[in-house]
């Protein structure tokens, strides 16, 4: 299998960076022409994706382009958040066939996971607030776009960068979005309680989440309130339990990199990889790099991998699609040609 990725960062948004970046990853590939690429584009081009789209698909020489604008890119040599860009990753796949077991990629450009997403075909993707999307050489009028990759089977690398905090702690009053009490105290003392001591004074809300179960879509905390109680993105009931998490830099890294090791096949290295960030997670999270990309580098040298920056990742858990936030999705990739 031939593959590579490609980054190209301009002054506009024009259909030339799609090209380039196109050019770019063929050459690297030794390709004259891609059986598929996956087009991803910086929100510059949201209101104009299609010529952009367009111009993929004439480099590329095939109609099989798809992909999403982001709020942001990068391949395994680096990243780009604040300048006009175009990734792409091309291949040639040994057969047109479809694993039966191949995810289906997903993009949207909804404020939520789509309601016909939650159930059925396993989905893994990523959801960029009013992103454009594209399958097929063509954008999506729904803002919603899907398919899946010929020739390749994918294992996912799900690390949600969270440290938990103690154990599960019983809902003991909530009204709606409103949490009052928990396990005995008011909630603000309940998660002061479970805090390091450095951080109780002034709790950062925006790295804490209350969590379900532990491998659930963590509830972002939205305020601490007067009354001692905390406003929720979500709203719980009385009787659940809930467990305090952290995101915090150094814990990430290591369960990021300790994942990666986890779901290494000895025997068949990946021929590539997608990977499915947040904006909240990259170099604005782990401080002006993404360690999370660094740890992709040192467990996988010289791989190719094509990532965007987006506002939620989609993955399955327990039989149903559901909608992480913080979250890095690792699709590792190889080919299905025995």
């Amino acid at each position: 299998m031939k593959v590579a990725t490609a980054l190209v960062a301009g002054q506009r948004p024009e259909a030339e960076l799609a090209q380039a970046a196109v050019e770019a990853a063929l050459a690297a590939a030794g390709l004259a022409r891609a059986d598929n690429v996956i087009l991803l584009l910086t929100h510059d081009f949201c209101r104009h994706a299609q010529p952009a789209v367009l111009a993929a698909a004439r480099a590329a020489g095939c109609l099989s382009v798809s992909g999403s604008t982001a709020s942001g890119l990068f391949t395994e040599r680096g990243w780009q958040l604040d300048q006009p860009a175009a990734a792409a990753l091309v291949y040639s796949a040994q057969t047109s066939d479809v694993p039966a077991e191949s995810p289906l990629l997903s993009f949207s450009g909804h404020g939520r996971l789509p309601f016909d997403w939650q159930d059925g075909t396993e989905r893994i993707g990523m959801l960029d607030t009013d992103a454009a999307t594209w399958s097929h050489g063509r954008t999506a009028e729904n803002g919603c776009a899907e398919f899946h990759l010929p020739g390749v089977n994918a294992r996912l690398v799900r690390s949600s960068g969270l440290r938990l905090l103690g154990e599960p702690l019983p809902v003991e009053q909530c009204a709606g979005y409103e949490l009052r009490r928990v396990g005995g105290h008011s909630a603000v003392d309940s998660l002061r309680r479970a805090l390091p001591a450095e951080l109780r004074e002034r709790p950062p809300l925006h790295h804490i989440v209350a969590l379900r179960q532990p491998d659930a879509p963590g509830i972002a905390l939205l305020s601490a309130n007067a009354d001692g109680s905390l406003t929720l993105a979500e709203s719980l009931s009385d009787g659940e339990t809930i467990i305090w998490a952290i995101r915090q830099p150094l814990a990430a890294e290591q369960e990021m990199r300790e994942a990666l090791t986890a779901t290494v096949n000895p025997k068949k290295r990946p021929n590539f990889a997608l990977m499915f960030s947040c904006i909240g997670r990259g170099p604005l999270f782990y401080g002006n790099d993404d360690r999370d990309l660094v740890a992709f580098r040192d467990t996988f040298p010289d791989t190719p991998l094509l990532g965007a920056y987006g506002t939620g990742q989609i993955a399955p858990l327990a039989g149903h699609n559901r909608l992480f936030h913080n979250t890095a999705l690792t699709l590792l990739f190889e080919s299905a040609h025995v």
